[in-house]
């Protein structure tokens, strides 16, 4: 039955679409140059034609068949899960943990500055500081020789 369905509505659908593009429109023969002297531009059209007609039963038919089709969807009977098959039960049993004492909360460590001259524990200690070096003198300039004037 439900193909029955299905092949009327796709056949419904394919004729509605024919019906349609051989159709007419209101402003077919209105154009730039004066087409439209016959014709009124918005008024009222002339008398329904058989394309017109045929144009609304197939819209009603189309209507009922897409009604008919998707109203047996909104009842609870069917659905597109067969058998639970999407729930996916888990292949094995999640892992046990070995019985103790339960796991204790992570503790939290709050920075706290040292005191001078002590490093924090586990900070890496600074290299030992070299002496100052000891300042050299610059070169002396040689003594003049005696009775030269400075």
């Amino acid at each position: 039955m439900i193909y029955l369905l299905y092949t009327l509505h796709v056949l419904v659908c394919v004729f509605l679409i024919l019906v349609v593009l051989l159709q007419q429109g209101k402003g077919a023969d209105l154009s730039v140059f004066g087409g439209g002297s016959t014709q009124t531009a918005f008024g009222a059209r002339g008398a329904t034609t058989l394309l017109h007609k045929i144009t609304v039963i197939s819209f009603i038919v189309f209507v009922v068949t897409t009604l008919m089709i998707g109203i047996p969807q909104f009842s609870g009977n069917t659905s597109v899960m067969r058998d639970g098959s999407a729930v996916r039960k888990p292949a094995t049993a999640p892992a046990r943990r070995a019985p103790g004492p339960p796991p204790q909360p992570a503790r939290q460590s709050i920075p706290v500055a040292p005191a001078p001259g002590r490093t924090p524990a586990g900070a890496p200690v600074p290299a030992p500081k070299a002496p100052p070096a000891t300042p050299v003198p610059p070169p002396r300039a040689p003594a003049p020789a005696p009775g030269t004037p400075r």
